[in-house]
């Protein structure tokens, strides 16, 4: 795959945003395009959330300092 043809997908793309920007407005667009980027971080933090209480039972218990007044 040639630069050319990366070029020509590019412009395609462009030319298929360029209206649905005109449709729904810039600031959609944006949004739209913000939430796809983060989504695959969402994952990850939604995958370690689910493993919390796994690693919980597997690491030993903390011990807690008395606190003297």
């Amino acid at each position: 795959m040639g630069v050319g043809s990366t070029f020509r997908k590019e412009e395609m793309w462009v030319e298929e945003l360029l209206p649905f920007i005109q449709e729904v407005g810039f600031p959609v667009v944006v949004t739209f395009y913000l939430l796809h980027r983060i989504e695959s971080k969402l994952d990850s933090v939604i995958d370690s959330i689910q493993m919390l209480p796994h690693t919980m039972k597997a690491s030993p218990p903390l011990e807690t300092k008395k606190n003297i007044s």
